[in-house]
């Protein structure tokens, strides 16, 4: 490994640390996580083995393509070697998802420690008043939807991951609408929006079977991916710029 490359990845290896583990909802994340790693290892065979898998999505469901299988029983050095495994690539994605909720936190209270104090109150022209009721709330509230969302689109980690979701989606409809057996098309969106759109399966799949439009189930499930997805970018936009935010310089 180049010696350059060493001082970059140490700060912010420390920061992901320090994310994940400085503030309330990190940690009360990370409390839940090693409750159901705990069980896993205890009751492998159990309804809740498989909640560390969940909990650490999206990125856990990379283990699918890997021959392990976390509810399985655990027989023999291979099959231990293999769980040992699995719950380190758990651990692994459960520190990346508590360093996002941190730099969520953290965004919040700076944005709450930097917010100007509100100017001192002044008569206004009555034409200005009431241009300004028309045109101010509107502005302001676009502005803040901007600024929550750029975190989603700009950075190339954000990005690529939308592209990802959007290559599933667009196979899911394209099953759904143009194959005559779509199969389980539906699993790529699904895993690759988790845990988030477990919640968009949860309220698509009753309106299939209480409804004889056959179209609006698909609609509703991508609608509730396409908002996942984002919410997902965001979280990650977030930890990214977390990452790469420089450590203020100490006068010699």
């Amino acid at each position: 490994m180049p010696t350059t490359l060493l001082p970059r990845r140490v700060p912010r290896l420390r920061r992901l640390l320090a994310l994940a583990s400085g503030n309330w909802l990190a940690r009360g994340y990370l409390a839940v996580f090693a409750v159901s790693l705990t069980v896993m290892f205890l009751s492998p065979g159990s309804a809740f083995a498989g909640s560390p898998l969940l909990l650490t999505a999206p990125l856990s469901f990379l283990c699918m393509f890997l021959p392990l299988d976390p509810g399985a029983e655990i027989e023999g050095a291979a099959d231990v070697t293999a769980v040992a495994v699995l719950a380190v690539w758990f651990l692994l994605c459960a520190l990346v998802n508590a360093a996002a909720l941190g730099a969520l936190v953290t965004r919040a209270a700076t944005a709450t420690s930097t917010s100007p104090r509100a100017p001192f109150p002044h008569v206004a022209d009555p034409a200005e008043q009431k241009k300004t009721d028309m045109t101010g709330p509107a502005g302001t509230r676009s502005q803040r939807v901007r600024a929550l969302l750029a975190p989603a689109v700009d950075n190339w980690l954000a990005r690529g991951y939308l592209a990802v979701v959007a290559v599933a989606l667009g196979y899911f409809l394209y099953a759904e609408f143009m194959l005559p057996d779509p199969g389980f098309a539906g699993i790529w969106p699904l895993m690759t929006t988790a845990p988030f759109s477990i919640l968009a399966m949860a309220v698509s799949s009753p309106v299939a079977y209480h409804t004889s439009i056959a179209w609006s189930s698909p609609l509703i499930f991508s609608i509730g991916i396409a908002l996942s997805a984002l919410v997902n970018a965001v979280l990650l936009g977030l930890l990214t710029r977390r990452l790469r935010a420089r450590e203020p310089h100490r006068a010699g």
